[in-house]
């Protein structure tokens, strides 16, 4: 109880903190660049909050992600899924994430204003012209981190993919690299009100080329990528156990 009071204070804080310089700095229109304020905000944000709830990460396979714009396609049991990812995916990147989280206060704004793009599921013209943003920001060479399943498993089983990430990915003509977080369920599992610390595992798989690939390829595209994500889910027990 103690550790999860503590986190929910640091997260009010720092939120309020990280979130209010992203809004000031996309007020004053400073350029979203590699390295930039924008990105310090999401990673200091995400490191912060690991530590205040025990969480130290790990990650294995960044050498197999290839430069420019890539489509990392993660699997989602937790929250911490987010901050772990924002630790440990290299270069600069942006969530992909449902239209909810931006009617959060301090933080939606804040996301916005860091570039993270937000997709209305309900809404297939807005999901649709989400998608383009994201596939233009990738051909220029930022990343976008996917959560294929669509939504937080209640059981931290891998749930079937939905096609949106593939679909951006093949009009982005991006590789899509296979990503499995590990110990985010056990840290904080969909519905739990405490934190339990956990350590936590990041694989990043071998990326998925689509150079050539067409809009009738996204199941095949979304069929190897979950293979993928299922293979790496093995291989985290090793990782975590050691």
């Amino acid at each position: 109880m103690l550790r999860t009071l503590w986190f929910l204070i640091v997260l009010f804080i720092f939120t309020l903190f990280w979130g209010l310089i992203a809004i000031i700095a996309g007020v004053l229109g400073v350029p979203n660049r590699p390295g930039g304020i924008y990105d310090h905000c999401t990673s200091d944000w995400s490191a912060t909050l690991l530590r205040a709830a025990g969480a130290p990460v790990r990650s294995s396979g960044v050498e197999r992600i290839p430069s420019g714009g890539v489509v990392f396609a993660s699997n989602h049991q937790s929250w911490f899924d987010i901050f772990a990812l924002a630790v440990t995916v290299p270069g600069q990147m942006r969530f992909v994430s449902k239209l909810e989280l931006s009617r959060i206060p301090v933080l939606g704004r804040a996301m916005r204003s860091a570039g993270h793009i937000f997709v209305n599921r309900q809404v297939r013209g807005q999901a649709i012209e989400a998608y383009e943003v994201a596939s233009r920001a990738i051909r220029a060479g930022l990343s976008a981190v996917v959560f294929p399943e669509g939504t937080r498993s209640r059981t931290g089983e891998l749930q079937p993919f939905k096609k949106g990430a593939f679909v951006l990915a093949i009009a982005a003509q991006a590789p899509v690299v296979p990503v499995y977080c590990a110990g985010t369920y056990a840290l904080k599992p969909k519905g739990a009100v405490g934190i339990k610390p956990h350590p936590i595992a990041v694989m990043f798989g071998a990326p998925i080329m689509t150079t050539g690939m067409t809009y009738e390829d996204r199941e095949r595209l979304m069929d190897e990528c979950h293979r993928a994500v299922e293979q790496l889910r093995e291989e985290s027990r090793k990782v975590l156990s050691a």
